[in-house]
This record gives C-alpha cells, sequence and structure tokens, in this order.
C-alpha cells in the first residue's frame, strides 16, 4: 500500500501574508480536521479500501490520505503547499527520506507511501497501476478563481486513471446553511480596497450552486451523484478559530489590502455571536461533494 506525496507545482509566493510554516501548522493542528466528517462520507460512499488507488489533488498536509492509508487504500498526494506536504510527510513517513521510501520497506507507513517531488502526478505505485480514484478535498467555489488551477490539473490527472475512473470534487455548501460565511464575508468587506478589483484570485465570494459541476464540465467530467456532509468547525477558543480560519488562505486579500492586525481583530469580533459560555467557538456547516466519472 503506497502513498504519495508529489509537490507539481510552485511552492506558495514569498509575500504571503502569513509565514508560511506558521500558517501549514495552523492549517494541519486546527483547520483541516474540521474536514473529517467529509473525508469519510466520501470513502464511504466510494468504498475505499484495499483495493482504492487514490490521488489526492490538493492533498493539504496529509490527513485524507492518512484516513484512506489506514483503511487499506494506496494513496498519492499532490500539492503546491510545500510546507504542508513537509507535515503530511512527517504523518504518513516517520523516520522515512524525502525522495526514498520503498514500498518494500518493513516499517508499516513505509508499505504506504513512497515520496516524489518530480514535479507531476506519478503512476499510482511501483507497479504503474492506474488510479481508480481521484479525490479533490480543497473545497471549492467559495474564493474567486478557485478552481482555475484545478481543470488543468484534473485534465493531467485523468490520463493516469483507469476507464471509467471515479473523480471526487467538493465544496461549500450554501451559505444559509453555513455559518462561517458570515465570518468570510468580513475577508470580503476588507478586501474592498484592494488592487486589483474584486476578481482577484483567492478573495472570498458567495458560493454558487453550480460550483462544482462547472468544474466536472470544464474537465470533461460526467456527474454521477452528489451528497451534503455536516462539517461543524469547532475551536478551542476564539484565537484558536481565528489562526484556523486565516490558515486557510480564504483571509489572504484581506490582509493584503489592510494588515494582519486588523483582519484578526474583525474576524474575532465576527466570531463572537458563535462563542459558547465556556469559550469554545461553534459554527454549523454543510459541505457538498460531487462524484464523477472519467
Amino acid at each position: 500500500m503506497t502513498p504519495t506525496l508529489v509537490r507539481n507545482q510552485p511552492a506558495a509566493d514569498a509575500s504571503a501574508p502569513a509565514d508560511a510554516g506558521t500558517r501549514a501548522r495552523d492549517w494541519a493542528e486546527i483547520q483541516e480536521r474540521m474536514l473529517a466528517p467529509l473525508y469519510e462520507a466520501v470513502y464511504d460512499r466510494m468504498e475505499v479500501g484495499a483495493a482504492t488507488r487514490m490521488l489526492s489533488l490538493g492533498c493539504g498536509s496529509g490527513l485524507a490520505m492518512l484516513v484512506a492509508a489506514a483503511r487499506g487504500a494506496h494513496v498519492t498526494g499532490v500539492d503546491s503547499d510545500r510546507e504542508r506536504l513537509a507535515l503530511a510527510r512527517a504523518r504518513l513517513l516517520p523516520d522515512a527520506d524525502w525522495d526514498d521510501a520503498p514500498a518494500h520497506s518493513p516499517h508499516p507507513a513505509r508499505r504506504r507511501a513512497r515520496l516524489l517531488e518530480d514535479g507531476r502526478p506519478a503512476p499510482a505505485g511501483a507497479d504503474s497501476t492506474p488510479y481508480n480514484l481521484i479525490t479533490v478535498f480543497e473545497p471549492i467555489g467559495c474564493a474567486a478563481g478557485d478552481s482555475e488551477g484545478l481543470v488543468p490539473a484534473l485534465r493531467s490527472a485523468v490520463p493516469l486513471a483507469v476507464r471509467g475512473a471515479s473523480v471526487v470534487l467538493t465544496g461549500w455548501g450554501p451559505p444559509e446553511r453555513c455559518a462561517t460565511a458570515a465570518v468570510l464575508r468580513v475577508a470580503a468587506r476588507l478586501a474592498e480596497s484592494a488592487r486589483p478589483p474584486r476578481t482577484e484570485p483567492g478573495r472570498w465570494r458567495p458560493t454558487l450552486r453550480d460550483d462544482l459541476e462547472d468544474v466536472a464540465a470544464r474537465a470533461g467530467l460526467k456527474p454521477d451523484g452528489s451528497g451534503r456532509v455536516s462539517c461543524p468547525f469547532g475551536y478551542a477558543d476564539v484565537n484558536s478559530a481565528v489562526r484556523g480560519l486565516l490558515s486557510t488562505g480564504l483571509f489572504d486579500a484581506a490582509v493584503r489590502a489592510t494588515d494582519r492586525s486588523q483582519v484578526e481583530k474583525e474576524v474575532a469580533e465576527a466570531l463572537h455571536p458563535h462563542r459558547r459560555q465556556d469559550g469554545t467557538v461553534w459554527m454549523p456547516n454543510v459541505f457538498r461533494y460531487l462524484v464523477c466519472v472519467t
């Protein structure tokens, strides 16, 4: 069983609003787990197990890969964020080398992992068996331009899969079903003075009903079912909530337009309606997934 991590795009821009390492850790330690119910629901629907050879596009710091590998799947991960990939390596391959983690290694994690840095997705393992499942767990439909790089990535990945393989796209649910949408609107308001205007990639915008279907159509995929999953965002306190939310990148345009301290202050204020008596923060959300076939 072989999880693979591949860096197929340049590392994140050095001018990003927050230190890349800190942001990646905030994502891995605070925010990524909020999507765990989505991972589990998709894997249940797709019956992920030992027969699964999965390619995870935008694999982040590897939690979704870890869950799939625990079910026996062979998984390969691709992400543009070097820092998140380093954390995924630590999760999936403790004590393994970045460029060489042979599938025959006696270490249980190594039996499920080989890490590549060759610039593009690779065949699913040493025997080059094609993938039969491609997943995109980085939710789309909540930021301007968030699907622009995904369509060519899907077109590049599909030839590595068997004919009729499943592709799962994920996105935010309707704004009225996502309590976090009210907090994310802070990002749009603060970014109003940014240049270029509102179409700047990464700027928050309301989710549209057919976001996932639009991506599928542009990538040449045929929809074959969908579902909705409850993914509440729960945090120990307001500070953790601010750190987790800013790690998503959805507030980057707002930080560029103002400054990080102002964004943190206004996000904290927007979180007050979701703060409970014990100081924790709780925001119910619904996410969508769309199952497609190649």
